[in-house]
């Protein structure tokens, strides 16, 4: 079986893989804590597959993409102390058949190529790809298979986050779709701010992105608040939650079969 590790800065999600054609098994969400050592890790991930029924000897490969460097060797040394395996750590030197047309190609988040990989195998070309995360990530490929760029904006959590702590009265509020923009209370005003002002983010984005792109870009947004924000925008054909973990696996059976 094979473990794929996406380590975020607030969430780290881990799924497990049967084989080269099978879909997740299992997903689990954990919190991203630069504090924990590999040996807490360690017991968290046993809890999680002993109440599936499986136990770690059956893991017997890994991957491992992170945005929080410092985790990056604590999941290292739980793979070699636990699973006896040396994982696959994703980077922009790691064999992806993915041009990268950046300045600088170093700077690119190991995150974002995951996704675009990813979306190239289950959706084709000419793709916008939307990571709703601590930051919302907006990743272009091009019809001839290329990573052009694309656009970085605070995330929603982020974003409500700095409202309630730069303001005297104004509460944490679920981000729930309210059922109308114009609100009669504090908390929904507050929703229909966040929620629907987001999604216009998101639009005013795409349609700028899809200009510039030319042709028919499809657009796919994945990430926690995916689902949330999907609802309300005019510019998402499609809500993928596992497009990460995919990649994350289809990462893996390429580098394995290059290595073959």
């Amino acid at each position: 079986m094979l473990l794929v590790v996406d380590i975020g800065n607030t969430h780290t999600v881990l799924g497990i893989y049967a084989d080269r054609n099978s879909e997740c098994l299992h997903h689990w969400r954990l919190a991203s804590d630069r504090k924990k050592t590999e040996d807490e890790y360690a017991v968290l991930l046993l809890a999680m597959l002993q109440a599936e029924g499986l136990q770690l000897s059956q893991l017997q490969a890994a991957t491992v993409s992170s945005t929080v460097p410092p985790l990056v060797d604590v999941w290292q040394k739980l793979c070699r102390k636990y699973l006896q395996v040396v994982p696959l750590v994703i980077s922009v030197d790691t064999h992806t058949n993915l041009p990268i047309r950046l300045d600088n190609p170093r700077e690119i988040g190991p995150d974002r190529i995951v996704n675009s990989v990813a979306g190239r195998a289950k959706y084709g070309n000419s793709l916008i790809i939307i990571d709703l995360g601590t930051a919302t990530t907006f990743d272009c490929v091009s019809a001839a298979g290329e990573f052009l760029g694309g656009v970085i904006a605070p995330g929603l959590a982020v974003s409500a986050d700095a409202l309630c702590n730069s303001t005297a009265r104004l509460p944490r509020v679920e981000f729930d779709v309210p059922s109308r923009a114009l609100a009669t209370n504090t908390v929904q005003a507050l929703q229909s701010g966040l929620v629907y002002g987001y999604a216009g983010l998101v639009d005013g984005i795409v349609r700028r992105l899809k200009a510039e792109m030319g042709g028919d870009v499809k657009v796919i947004v994945t990430g926690g608040l995916a689902s949330t924000i999907a609802k309300v925008t005019d510019t998402v054909d499609c809500v993928d939650n596992m497009l990460t973990l995919d990649g994350l696996k289809i990462l893996y059976d390429l580098n394995e079969a290059a290595n073959d």
